[in-house]
């Protein structure tokens, strides 16, 4: 009898160990012990599976940069999820914690935009939708309405927006090309919009979500940075305990953080003219800071040696010419492309038909082509004359100040994009063929009403009206 009841009490006292044993399995997960297999992981995993890895395919049949870069992008998604698993399991941290926890994603960022740097790549416009896109990724630092930016949905969207731009000029020189750079643009495209931003939507519409029983995350280990920019006005009422001051100067160093000091990264909106055609009745911020539209000074340029040379019979180079007025290609067909990068003072005439032209980095230049059958870029200049004088189905001009473009009545029905530009005026033929060309400046500044639920964005024309 004895025996039997000390059985009995062995086997209850087996029981409460065990059941106390699951309460605490219970009480890890519920403070982000499982984290890993939260909802809102597993279908940024899916996401990851379904349209990151549809990019990796079509990069590893192009190869070179584009598989390079689109590497970044897939560290980068795969930081961000770590992001969230931490998120799941940790205490929203103060701005100095906050810095630590971005710190991954700052870095990734921070490679892609090294990658646009130098001299201008063949591929420059795929290393471009990698670097911009990947600004959407900061979502996760959206901390309020007076952080000073976007909610996480409009911030994914207006980081595509910018990214759109030159995903598009990828789209326009491959289309009849090489459809393995298509399926590349085209899967780049769904992978934020729709596939991130209903993501955010879905789970994420108001910000991050953090733990409230969770362990914290420890600030970075001070050291001698230089001071963050002067914060925006929004950021003066943050409404937390800490004087205004100290909290703006902390948002402002997160963002400092994000973008690596580079204007064309991180948490900055999207310019009006970045917009695409097919997003135009979105409304955004736009940047009206005189510095950011100007072009970085010509002397940070590294000048090598005089080049005009065809390399591989397919790219035509012209490189650091300086005052020399009578260059000139003179047989180029339309297989090969024309790269000019870094000259001044010079004059360059191209005869025949290219597939492409591009000038970058380019101070007080003369190009004068005849045809041209993708696109006419011209990036990072200064003082620049340009002349078509057959076809060119595309003209699209970044980054430039003072630009005068001379189309001829074939290139009237060019597509013409402009994009933190300024002095920039299009001259076009005469009624007859001896009257003048007639001058037309692109607005440069925009006026935005709010109307029946939106932003009507129109050009304040050089009248002021």
């Amino acid at each position: 009898m004895e025996e039997s009841l000390i059985k009995r009490l062995e086997s209850a006292v087996t029981r409460l160990e065990s059941l106390s044993d699951g309460l605490r399995s219970g009480a890890s997960a519920a403070t982000g012990g499982d984290a890993a297999s939260d909802p809102s992981v597993v279908a940024f995993e899916d996401l990851m599976s379904e349209y990151v890895g549809r990019i990796l395919k079509a990069a590893e049949t192009i190869g070179g940069e584009v598989f390079d870069v689109t590497r970044v992008l897939e560290e980068g998604f795969s930081v961000q999820k770590d992001l969230i698993i931490q998120m799941k399991q940790s205490q929203k941290p103060d701005m100095a914690g906050l810095c630590a926890f971005l710190g991954p994603l700052n870095q990734v960022i921070t490679k892609a935009n090294e990658m646009t740097g130098g001299k201008r790549s063949d591929f420059f416009n795929h290393l471009k939708t990698v670097a911009e896109s990947m600004s959407a990724l900061a979502w996760i630092a959206y901390t309020g309405k007076d952080c000073g930016m976007s909610m996480p949905i409009a911030h994914v969207e207006e980081s595509w927006q910018s990214a759109e731009f030159y995903n598009n000029k990828v789209l326009v020189e491959y289309r009849n090309k090489d459809p393995n750079h298509v399926e590349w643009a085209k899967a780049m495209k769904e992978l934020f919009t729709p596939g991130l931003r209903d993501y955010v939507k879905a789970h994420y519409a108001l910000g991050p979500v953090w733990s409230a029983t969770g362990k914290t995350i420890q600030s970075a280990p001070k050291s001698s940075p230089a001071p963050p920019p002067a914060p925006s006005a929004s950021l003066a009422n943050s409404g937390t305990s800490k004087p205004s001051s100290s909290n703006s100067a902390g948002m402002s160093a997160v963002f400092n953080d994000i973008s690596s000091g580079n204007v064309t990264a991180g948490l900055r909106k999207v310019t009006n003219d970045m917009k695409t055609k097919n997003r135009a009745d979105r409304g955004g911020s736009v940047t009206t800071t005189e510095k950011e539209s100007r072009p970085k000074s010509f002397s940070s340029a590294k000048t090598g040696p005089p080049k005009l040379e065809l390399q591989m019979g397919r790219k035509w180079v012209v490189e650091n010419q300086t005052g020399v007025k009578d260059l000139a290609i003179d047989d180029c067909d339309a297989k090969q492309t024309v790269y000019i990068f870094n000259c001044k003072d010079s004059v360059l005439q191209i005869k025949g038909k290219a597939n492409n032209i591009t000038i970058d980095k380019c101070n007080k230049m003369g190009v004068v082509f005849e045809d041209v059958v993708a696109a006419c870029e011209i990036v990072n200049c200064n003082r620049l004359e340009v002349q078509c004088q057959g076809t060119a189905p595309t003209i699209s001009i970044d980054n430039t100040t003072g630009c005068q473009v001379y189309l001829s009545k074939d290139s009237l029905g060019s597509s013409i994009t402009t994009a933190k530009s300024s002095e920039v005026n299009m001259l076009v033929p005469g009624a007859s063929p001896e009257d003048d060309m007639v001058e037309h400046p692109l607005p440069q500044q925009y006026m935005h009403v709010f109307q029946d639920g939106q932003f009507v964005t129109s050009p304040v024309s050089h009248s002021g009206a």
